[in-house]
């Protein structure tokens, strides 16, 4: 695999947020930046990826294929890292293809993907078109055992001691992973920003099992962190956003580490983790 051309900011940066709401609780927050890793491939779409696509090369694979909404990161960075690391990349699309292309899917055509669209019903079975194969297949979203242990690396990347270790969640993937390298008391604490995500509970233990052979017990998820459902936006969370920029100049994703921020944020404020120190990850 072509590595020279993709420059990556590991260990991501660890930041201490300052903020008069945390130092009136003895509460240390740090933030995990994930999202400086790299602007085409950021946070956990890296270390979901790497290890596939080690294998895909050690399978002997030249093309990936994956699944996506139109607006997904997962197909933006399956397509910058095929173009990255000199695989052919195929994008299959739920719904109808839609000109001119959005600026994420346009993108990943301009990396190099492949676009095939599906109907949404097709798409639940995930099918993977006979003209494409063989090729090394991606989740959506990019969970799988090998992404678990990319994301499995992130606790060791801490220098410093902590209690909660704070993650957005969408498939489960990257809480599986830090989960299972967490030590001692350590907990890890995930915010599912799709409404109604309970079934979250058994992937991330599924997950764990597949990449690890057991499932830990040393992590929760927040089901009422999903402020209306995936990509909504409410008047509570965009301001919170735009304070929190104000306070912090962080600019955070309003579909998951806003959430994910906003809600923890309301957690601190009820008195949960008052005298502990908190790593959230921003991705």
């Amino acid at each position: 695999m072509r590595t020279s051309q993709l420059a990556l900011n590991l260990p991501s940066p660890l930041a201490e947020l300052h903020d008069d709401r945390l130092r009136a609780q003895g509460i240390r927050l740090l933030l995990k930046r994930d999202d400086l890793i790299n602007p085409a491939i950021p946070g956990n779409k890296w270390r979901k990826l790497k290890y596939n696509l080690a294998a895909a090369k050690e399978g002997g694979h030249r093309r990936l294929l994956t699944f996506g909404g139109a607006y997904s990161d997962h197909i933006r960075a399956t397509a910058a890292a095929g173009h990255h690391f000199g695989f052919e990349t195929v994008g299959i699309i739920r719904g109808e293809e839609h000109r001119p292309l959005n600026e994420s899917l346009a993108f990943a055509v301009d990396h190099g993907m492949t676009l095939a669209y599906v109907d949404r019903t097709t798409y639940r079975n995930k099918p993977v078109p006979e003209r494409f194969r063989p090729c090394y297949v991606l989740p959506e979203g990019g969970s799988n055992d090998h992404a678990v242990r990319g994301c499995a690396d992130l606790p060791a990347e801490i220098d410093v001691g902590f209690d909660v270790l704070c993650c957005a969640c969408g498939t489960g993937g990257t809480l599986a992973g830090v989960a299972a390298t967490l030590h001692g008391d350590q907990r890890a604490l995930g915010f599912a920003v799709l409404k109604g995500a309970h079934y979250l509970n058994d992937e991330v233990r599924r997950l764990q099992r597949e990449a690890f052979g057991a499932a830990t017990t040393n992590w929760m998820i927040d089901h009422e962190a999903h402020f209306g459902g995936y990509a909504k936006r409410p008047h509570e969370l965009t301001e919170f956003v735009d304070d929190f920029q104000e306070r912090h100049d962080i600019a955070l994703d309003p579909v998951y580490e806003a959430k994910m921020m906003c809600a923890l944020f309301r957690r601190i404020d009820a008195g949960e983790f008052a005298g502990t120190t908190i790593v959230a990850v921003l991705a």
